[in-house]
């Protein structure tokens, strides 16, 4: 039965209608990162199979996510949190039947397909079939690793190198981040919109610090369009009489975040190192080139990301230790680049206020 099911599933992979489970086969199921699943090149009966598409995939996770978390003791050990931030940069979920002796075969398809496995033991695996997190103690076994693109270590690797020349320390223990494999950016009307928000509430930060507020009416009459892409906290924000002054110093460094978006999208000409606050004036006057604006090659984008996620870890190290900042380098900038570029990639799926900066 297993040679007949292995010789017809090499003619035609994907065609299993007339296929059904037996019962010494084992369900396993696939978490892979990249937007192509490679085909599955091993007998296999094809149970479920999903991708972001089907919005019940992301709840899901996060309870995967969850029950990972769980395993043995609460604390957050290297593994657990190596296979969470794996978790939260999937893009498709298969469910496949699986013969014992094909699962050598599933195990190449998997690391092929930057994926983790789930079995019905409850154990996490890495793509090589090694226990990743284990469902009682959540150990992992010796050997055990969790699969990254080789773009995104090649990419690690070179900024850290970029780094290292610049006399910033990295954190050699710091996990490669999502490669253009696994990338959805957000669209240039997503990145449009959000410019306009972010422009208005730092345009009225800076009228209110300076003692002089602009209406928000005048400001949405400048900036058409602007109040269809408020966050709401940026909505809470304008609807402030009088806002107080850390509230509207905290917007005015939004200026930081629209000259990343403008960036993006080819309209700022460089992003440049090390990070200094823009020219605000410029910020204003690019928005009139926003119908121009398309977006960067993703390399340059994920370049980016690397980069100041690094460098965001470095600073918050030094401070960590009470260590002096790094000369040339305005942590601020740094922040919101950092906190614009998470947006941009769907970093955890968040929308512009949940998005987080961890590092």
């Amino acid at each position: 039965m297993i040679e007949r099911l292995k010789n017809l599933f090499r003619r035609a992979p994907d065609d299993i209608a007339a296929t059904k489970a037996t019962d010494d086969m084992i369900l396993v199921n696939a978490y892979s990162t990249l937007l192509a699943l490679p085909k599955p090149e091993f007998g296999h009966v094809l149970n479920n199979r999903r991708d972001l598409s089907d919005p019940e995939l992301l709840t899901h996770l996060d309870g995967f996510c969850g029950y990972v978390l769980s395993r043995g003791t609460p604390e957050m050990s290297s593994h657990k949190y190596h296979a969470i931030l794996h978790l939260q940069r999937v893009q498709q979920h298969a469910s496949l039947w699986v013969a014992p002796g094909e699962m050598p075969a599933l195990y190449a398809w998997a690391r092929k397909a930057n994926a983790l496995l789930f079995l019905p033991d409850g154990h996490v695996l890495d793509p090589d079939g090694l226990v990743l997190v284990h469902a009682g103690d959540g150990s992992s076994a010796a050997g055990a690793s969790e699969p990254y693109p080789e773009q995104a270590l090649a990419r690690k690797a070179r900024i850290e190198g970029k780094l290292a020349a610049a006399g910033v320390e990295t954190g050699a223990s710091l996990p490669p981040l999502v490669c253009e494999k696994e990338l959805v950016l957000r669209s240039e009307e997503e990145i449009a919109g959000r410019i306009k928000a972010l422009l208005v509430c730092a345009l009225r930060a800076e009228s209110c610090l300076a003692g002089q507020p602009m209406s928000v009416d005048e400001l949405f009459s400048k900036i058409l369009g602007a109040d269809d892409h408020l966050s709401a906290a940026e909505q809470a924000y304008l609807e402030l009489d009088a806002p107080t002054q850390h509230q509207s110093v905290q917007l005015l460094w939004r200026y930081e975040a629209v000259y990343l978006l403008l960036w993006s999208l080819g309209l700022a000409p460089e992003l440049p190192y090390p990070p200094q606050p823009c020219d605000a004036g410029e910020c204003v006057r690019l928005l009139g080139e926003l119908s121009k604006g398309k977006l960067r090659d993703p390399g340059e984008i994920l370049d980016a990301l690397d980069l100041h996620y690094r460098l965001h870890w470095s600073i918050r190290e030094r401070r960590r230790k009470a260590q002096p900042e790094i000369e040339g380098i305005d942590a601020g900038v740094v922040s919101e680049r950092h906190h614009a570029l998470n947006w941009l990639v769907r970093f955890q799926h968040a929308q512009w206020d949940d998005v987080d900066t961890p590092t």
